[in-house]
């Protein structure tokens, strides 16, 4: 670098920084209080809204009813319930939402990872195992007693739909082997039936 450029450089750095330094941004578009209140409502409504296997597939036959997966993009391609349709959690908004259910009093049937069993690569449940802070004895002790928490999708995902207007949902609420007849999937995992020719 030419020693000239390097002093004008050597100059507009400290301004920058004084620039960004000053900057004043707004509070995030974030609020603990609001989640807390859809969670308070959502609590006692979801309780009577988990369903078995049966009644969900029974459900799923209805006219208008829609099945929502909301893992990822990823994994929606590799395997999913038959007919479900898809939105990525990361991706809800007013709008997205709108694409995909037509209307607030649509049924829709939800599912996650932590649904089904025998597939952990693309059903991997979603569970924080507890893991000591120290490697002594008794810290192992206390974390091989410590309950595992479920970070199952279906829980974001249904107070958000209900945050959004979304109040018609089901929520499947057994673990299911994937190798259940009773159940279908489809995706780029799933080997095709292959066509009948008559």
């Amino acid at each position: 670098m030419k020693p000239a450029r390097l002093a004008v450089s050597i100059l507009v750095l400290p301004a920058c920084l004084g620039l960004s330094q000053g900057l004043k941004y707004p509070k995030a578009k974030v609020s603990f209080e609001d989640f807390k209140e859809i969670v308070a409502k959502v609590e006692a409504h979801r309780a009577s809204r988990l369903i078995n296997l049966d009644t969900f597939l029974r459900m799923s036959k209805e006219p208008g009813v829609i099945i929502l997966d909301s893992r990822s993009d990823f994994r929606f391609e590799r395997i999913h319930v038959k007919g479900a349709r898809h939105l990525a959690f990361t991706d809800f908004t007013q709008d997205n939402l709108a694409k995909v259910i037509p209307a607030f009093e649509t049924k829709i049937l939800i599912y996650c990872n932590n649904n089904f069993d025998g597939n952990e690569t693309d059903f991997a449940s979603k569970v924080a195992m507890p893991r000591p802070r120290r490697g002594d004895a008794i810290a192992k002790q206390f974390a091989a007693q410590t309950k595992p928490l479920m970070m199952a999708l279906n829980i974001p995902t249904y107070v958000n739909l209900y945050g959004y207007g979304y109040h018609n949902v089901y929520e499947l609420h057994e673990l299911v082997k994937v190798s259940d007849p009773r159940i279908e999937f489809e995706g780029s995992i799933v080997p095709q039936k292959p066509l009948l020719v008559k």
